[in-house]
């Protein structure tokens, strides 16, 4: 099992790949397996996320109804902690949630990726959201149930290292890299391996918990790098992390948190700073303003200072 950055990487043998241009379905699940229920969570864009739903939800009933699984989308600026990218949960039989799973995968290679001359399958990737405790597994011990699955998909399959940037975080990301007979094929292979984990299964009682993550406290964390920096580079002076504390008047502090803590996530969202607000009756010395402690670069801050002022500028000008 080779180690690469901060993943456990397991590439495909070094052997001529097979393209299986045939459906994966065509081999049949194991009997005890078909009927029984599971949920699989994967990550989308924004704009993928925009794609699956469709005009008025329309895209997204039609995959429900030939599928016959449920398909529930993360809310706009539920972001799977670390990323910018929302989360898609597919539940019924696995036979319905690999149905869903083939048309959305189908319909977001049609729109977003283009093909080369049309003679090549295209290849993209797909990211599975799982349980800490369900990845062993997957990765079998020593690592031989991942590279059976490699070797069957034809597909690459990496699992990341624990996010410990983000206490409390117990989910693992597991990249499914391919065509898309080669990506349905290792999912498939990956649910049949979840569907007899009792945890896994219990883990869709929550299925969007990230909000709790960055909601702490009136404590939001950005959701840009994990905390960590590129390529292990330096940091400038722009990107090294600072804070600067700003007063805002305690009546326009809910212009800043927004319903349900949704505005404050979204600027700390679009800047890439921490934002926390003092407890009310803490005010900056001498005035009855609330403190606003900005964390992050200083180009994080900037833009986070700037969308505040526009937000409390629009009240003050009424």
């Amino acid at each position: 099992m080779s180690t690469e950055g901060n993943e456990s990487t397991h590439n495909a043998p070094s052997l001529e790949v097979h393209q299986n241009n045939s459906s994966p379905r065509n081999s049949p699940p194991p009997p005890d397996n078909e009927e029984k229920t599971i949920h699989l969570r994967f990550l989308l864009s924004n704009a993928e996320a925009g794609s699956v739903i469709g005009k008025a939800g329309s895209t997204i009933n039609e995959i429900q109804s030939q599928s016959g699984a449920r398909i529930q989308l993360s809310r706009n600026f539920e972001y799977f902690p670390g990323t910018s990218d929302r989360i898609i949960m597919v539940s019924g039989t696995v036979d319905d949630v690999l149905k869903a799973v083939d048309l959305i995968l189908s319909k977001l290679l049609d729109e977003f990726y283009v093909e080369d001359g049309g003679e090549i399958d295209p290849e993209s990737k797909i990211r599975l959201v799982v349980p800490n405790s369900s990845c062993g597994g997957i990765i079998g011990k020593a690592g031989a149930i991942i590279r059976s699955m490699i070797e069957d998909s034809r597909a690459g399959i990496k699992i990341s290292s624990q996010d410990h940037s983000y206490p409390g975080l117990h989910d693992r990301l597991v990249t499914v890299t391919g065509t898309l007979a080669e990506q349905m094929r290792a999912i498939e292979l990956i649910l049949f391996k979840l569907v007899e984990d009792t945890y896994y299964q219990q883990s869709a009682n929550v299925p969007f918990p990230y909000a709790a993550l960055v909601y702490n406290g009136m404590n939001y964390g950005p959701n840009g790098g994990g905390g960590m920096y590129p390529n292990n580079r330096i940091p400038n002076k722009e990107e090294r992390s600072s804070s600067v504390t700003i007063g805002i008047a305690d009546e326009h502090i809910g212009l800043v948190v927004g319903r349900g803590g949704r505005s404050i996530m979204e600027i700390s969202q679009l800047s890439g700073a921490r934002i926390k607000i003092s407890d009310r009756g803490d005010f900056m010395s001498g005035t009855s303003d609330r403190k606003v402690t900005i964390t992050g670069s200083q180009r994080a801050i900037r833009v986070a200072e700037s969308i505040i002022s526009k937000k409390v500028a629009s009240v003050a000008e009424r």
